[in-house]
């Protein structure tokens, strides 16, 4: 019987392993804008988590919309209102990935695991982020972003 659940696995396994990504054991050496782009994002959610409206202003297009886990849009008015308020207790990003669109334009997508402060600190949200960012000038402001609620990645 051990045999036979042994002789399934394996040909499970042959059979799915076209279908199965091979981990990868080497980091792929980022652009300069890449590394950029994933630090402002990291540092534009630290900047919410304290309190800190300017950075999060200057940071953001005049005409930045967000779309929320609800499904609303929020524009910048919306966002930097809720700076003082916000109460993130963790926000972990991963699984960055950032695509040039051209050379003043990107995206960035990333997995997060969001922790809030007085009502789920045991309780994470997992959530898949899409960021437009845009060169304005010589720095990069953040034009449009989308949370959408994900199941846990282990």
């Amino acid at each position: 019987m051990r045999f036979q659940s042994s002789l399934t696995t394996l040909v499970l396994g042959i059979a799915l392993s076209p279908f199965i990504a091979a981990p990868q054991n080497h980091a792929q050496p980022s652009s300069p804008r890449t590394q950029q782009l994933l630090e402002l994002e990291k540092n534009l959610a630290d900047a919410q988590k304290r309190h800190d409206r300017a950075f999060v202003n200057t940071t953001l297009t005049d005409d930045f919309v967000s779309i929320d886990t609800d499904g609303e849009p929020h524009p910048k008015a919306d966002i930097l209102s809720a700076v003082a308020s916000d109460n993130r207790l963790e926000y972990r990003i991963y699984n960055a990935e950032v695509v040039p669109v051209n050379d003043s334009a990107a995206v960035v997508t990333y997995d997060v695991i969001v922790r809030m402060v007085h009502y789920d600190e045991d309780t994470p949200r997992y959530q898949r982020v899409s960021s437009v960012w845009v060169k304005q000038g010589s720095d990069w402001k953040l034009k449009f972003q989308q949370a959408t609620a994900a199941e846990q990645h282990h």
